[in-house]
C-alpha cells in the first residue's frame, strides 16, 4: 500500500525503563506544576465588594444615543437590523410630526426599536453599520433575570438619558467610550 503523503511517522514502541514504570519523574513534574499554582495570584473576584476591570474592547448592552441637544439620533434606516447576524434587532419607522423637532433630529425616526438580548451575540456590527452614531455597545453588563420576556429591550430601556435634563445619568450611561 502506498502512502498519500510523506508526513507519516514511524512510531517506536521501545520497552519502558524501570524508572519510567514507577512514574516518579512524571509525578514529580506534575507536583511541581501544582505547587507553582499555589503561590500565584487568585483569579477569583469577590463580586459585590470588588468590580472586575473590563478590557477596553468590551461590548455590553446596546444603547440608543442622543445628540447634544437631547434629540434622538436614530433615523430608522434599518442598517443595524440588516447587519445583525443573529437577527436580534426589530424596528419600525415613523415620520416626524410638526412640533416634534426637539425630539427627533431627522424627519424619520424609530417609532419602535427592540433588541432581543438572548439572541444578541455582542459582535458590534450594528454599531459599525449605523451612519448616524445612534447605536453603540456600552460598558454595562446585561442583568440576569428569570423570565425571557424581560430580555427583549424596547426603545424606552435602550435610549440614553437626556443630556440637558439629566446630565449625571447621561454621563454615567455614556461611560468612557460612548460617542
Amino acid at each position: 500500500m502506498q502512502a498519500l503523503t510523506s508526513r507519516a511517522k514511524v512510531v517506536g514502541r521501545k520497552p519502558m525503563t524501570f524508572l519510567e514504570k514507577l512514574y516518579i519523574p512524571v509525578i514529580a513534574k506534575a507536583m511541581g506544576i501544582t505547587f507553582g499554582h499555589i503561590f500565584k495570584k487568585k483569579p477569583t473576584v469577590s463580586y459585590p465588594e470588588q468590580r472586575r476591570t473590563f478590557s477596553p474592547v468590551f461590548r455590553g448592552v446596546q444603547v440608543l444615543n442622543r445628540d447634544e441637544e437631547g434629540r434622538e439620533r436614530c433615523t430608522a434606516c434599518g442598517l443595524c437590523a440588516v447587519a445583525c447576524p443573529a437577527e436580534a434587532i426589530t424596528m419600525e419607522a415613523a415620520e416626524r410630526l410638526p412640533g416634534e423637532e426637539d425630539l427627533y433630529k431627522e424627519e424619520k425616526y424609530a417609532a419602535r426599536y427592540e433588541i432581543n438580548m438572548l439572541r444578541c451575540i455582542f459582535c458590534g456590527l450594528c454599531e459599525e453599520a449605523c451612519p448616524k452614531d445612534a447605536v453603540y455597545l456600552s460598558e454595562t453588563l446585561v442583568p440576569s433575570n428569570f423570565n425571557r420576556e424581560s430580555f427583549v429591550y424596547g426603545k424606552k430601556e435602550l435610549l440614553i438619558p437626556h443630556p440637558l435634563k439629566e446630565p449625571e445619568a447621561y454621563a454615567r450611561a455614556r461611560g468612557e467610550r460612548g460617542s
